[in-house]
């Protein structure tokens, strides 16, 4: 073979290699999401016992079929039977080329027998002590109420401030021991902003008031898988009449049912039954009822006649509360207050990144003996920081500022002193230190040429209101509002 031709079969060769090696990444991107939505599904005891094992093989182009691993014959015989639909069904949503998904037995690794012991339980070697929990949550006749509820999600754990402070009111009203003013209650929230620890919640609370009552919190996607395996199984008439036996229905997610019609249908059936008993039901979506889009207008109506909850994105306030509150897991480690304000201040497109991000830097110190501190967190969380960092600026702050104050924009630079034009100088001051990794002297810059000085005083003073003054407390607060959103 000639020289230029071995060339060209090497590059083909690592152009192939790449290719699968992104292939590989996207993979294991889609199925970590896939997991998360799982386990937050299914709780934390069933996925990882059962879910957490499978490992990824290889994505079939010509067949569209997608290999799952497990470590032994009997796990993947029970995940295989519990689980496919509902694992095929999530990637065919996450992936369109995944057509068909393959529960098999890691090939690296040795089969081992169904081991029975002498008196007939269940093989030791793949954790038989999970199995009464898992028939439990997936069988008809043993369905748990607590099953899918996560011990940690409940109203105490639970930061309000101005943002989430209707929804959790109307939240604790639904659990509480007389019956609601409304019902369905429908809670709408982008990703990470609490909506899903309100529904825990609510589970939480109801069983504290209603020690015997029967719960059933899903997503959206496994109240359509369950309801697909009831049709193949031709087991509908149990499903409607096991779904409408519960006294509280929690239902998370409730996006992914659009376009589903048989499923919008049960859905709709179970509302009104469920309704018409004087039954309690929560819905959760990223959305609001009229924006769900491809699902019929009678389901629409009833996800919107109760209470619409909206939870807004927190503010830097709530932000700093959350913090604090998640710190006293930590006592006695030592957080300085420069670190929680930085951490407030950057990661703020939701709270689950919000603590993520506070996590992963309270595990690196602690891990490698160092201190928390501002350079740290800089350094450690690099990702996290690039990907909610919007960049503010001193002009986009001084419009702002001069909109909401209603002043002529060229009064940030002038030197007139008149108290009017001053105290919202202050303020686009401040804002601008605290939005801005811009030192005094460059805001100063930017004010006319003032001196550091000047930015200095503007700063303490704004902080000194805040401090004493609830209208300028409320004033910065809309401000940062509208800055951050």
């Amino acid at each position: 073979m000639h020289r230029t031709d071995k060339a060209r079969t090497g590059g083909r060769q690592a152009d192939e290699h790449l290719m699968e090696d992104s292939e590989a990444v996207n993979l294991a991107a889609d199925w970590s999401d896939i997991s998360q939505g799982l386990r937050k599904d299914l709780g934390h005891q069933l996925h990882s016992q059962w879910i957490k094992p499978i490992q990824l093989g290889a994505l079939n182009r010509e067949t569209g079929a997608l290999d799952l691993y497990l470590p032994t014959e009997f796990s993947a015989n029970w995940v295989r039977d519990r689980f496919h639909d509902r694992l095929q069904l999530a990637w065919s949503i996450a992936r369109s080329e995944v057509r068909k998904v393959n529960i098999v037995v890691h090939p690296g690794r040795r089969q081992l027998p169904d081991l029975r012991l002498d008196d007939g339980r269940r093989p030791a070697n793949d954790g038989a002590s999970a199995i009464a929990l898992a028939a439990g949550a997936m069988g008809d006749a043993n369905f748990t109420s607590s099953v899918g509820l996560d011990p940690s999600l409940t109203f105490a754990a639970f930061v309000t401030g101005e943002a989430n402070i209707l929804a959790c009111n109307a939240a604790q009203r639904m659990a509480a021991l007389e019956q609601p003013q409304f019902s369905p209650l429908y809670l709408k929230a982008a990703t990470g902003q609490g909506k899903t620890h309100l529904l825990h919640a609510i589970g939480h609370a109801y069983l504290q008031t209603h020690p015997r009552a029967r719960i059933f919190y899903c997503s959206a996607e496994r109240f359509m898988v369950e309801f697909v395996q009831a049709l193949k199984s031709s087991q509908t008439i149990e499903f409607k009449a096991r779904l409408r036996s519960f006294d509280l229905l929690l239902v998370d997610d409730i996006q992914f049912i659009i376009g589903k019609a048989s499923a919008q249908e049960e859905l709709l059936y179970t509302i009104d039954a469920l309704l018409a008993e004087g039954k309690r039901l929560v819905f959760a979506a990223d959305r609001a009822p009229q924006a769900l889009d491809g699902v019929e207008p009678r389901l629409l109506s009833r996800l919107s006649m109760g209470l619409v909850a909206d939870i807004q994105p927190a503010d830097i306030e709530l932000r700093k509360k959350i913090l604090v509150s998640k710190l006293t897991r930590f006592a006695p480690l030592n957080v300085p207050e420069d670190v929680v304000d930085f951490l407030a201040r950057t990661i703020t497109r939701n709270i689950r990144e919000l603590v993520g991000g506070l996590n992963k830097l309270i595990a690196y110190a602690q891990l490698t003996g160092q201190d928390v501190s501002l350079q740290l967190a800089e350094e450690q969380l690099t990702d996290i920081l690039s990907a909610n960092r919007r960049r503010i600026t001193i002009d986009e702050i001084q419009r702002t500022v001069c909109q909401f104050y209603r002043i002529d924009r060229s009064e940030m630079s002038s030197k007139r002193r008149a108290r009017a034009v001053v105290r919202p100088r202050q303020v686009a001051m401040y804002l601008s230190k605290v939005l801005t990794p811009r030192s005094y002297p460059e805001i100063g810059r930017k004010f006319g040429g003032r001196d550091h000085s000047t930015v200095i005083h503007a700063v303490r003073l704004i902080e000194d209101l805040r401090q004493r003054d609830a209208d300028m407390d409320g004033d910065v607060r809309s401000l940062l509002r509208q800055l951050e959103s």
